[in-house]
C-alpha cells in the first residue's frame, strides 16, 4: 500500500491559479510512477498529468497542456500539480495516483497504469 494524501484544491475564479500536491507515504516514493486525474460530475476520471518516476519524462492531456505542471519530489515524497489560467471546466475532483515501475521513463495516462490512488482534492472554478 502506499497512501496518498492530495492538498491544494479550493475555490478559484477564471483565469486563476492552484498548486494541487501529493504526499507518499513509504521509502521507495522514487520507485513509482506518479500521475493526477480529475473526475467531473457524471463524468468518467480522466488523465490529467503523468510523470515517470525520476521526472525524465512527463505527459499531459491535451485539455491541460500549456497551462499545467506536473512535477516532483523524491527527496519528500510529493508530487505536485501547478495549474494556471484555470477555466470553469476545470472543475472537478483530482486525484492523485501511484504505481511501481521498473523503468526511469515510463509514464502511465490510463487509470489501469495506476494501483492506488488518494482520496480527492474538489478544485471548483467559477465563471
Amino acid at each position: 500500500q502506499v497512501p496518498l494524501v492530495e492538498s491544494g484544491g479550493g475555490l478559484v475564479q477564471a483565469g486563476g491559479s492552484l498548486r494541487l500536491s501529493c504526499a507518499a507515504s513509504g521509502r521507495t516514493f522514487s520507485n513509482y510512477r506518479m500521475g493526477w486525474f480529475r473526475q467531473a460530475p457524471g463524468k468518467e476520471r480522466e488523465f490529467v498529468a503523468g510523470i515517470s518516476r525520476s521526472s525524465e519524462l512527463t505527459r499531459y492531456a491535451d485539455s491541460v497542456k500549456g497551462r499545467s505542471t506536473i512535477s516532483r519530489d523524491n527527496a519528500q515524497n510529493t508530487v505536485y500539480l501547478q495549474m494556471n489560467s484555470l477555466k470553469p471546466e476545470d472543475t472537478a475532483i483530482y486525484y492523485c495516483a501511484a504505481a511501481p515501475s521498473l523503468y526511469s521513463s515510463d509514464v502511465a495516462t490510463t487509470t489501469g497504469g495506476y494501483h492506488y490512488w488518494g482520496q480527492g482534492t474538489q478544485v471548483t472554478v467559477s465563471s
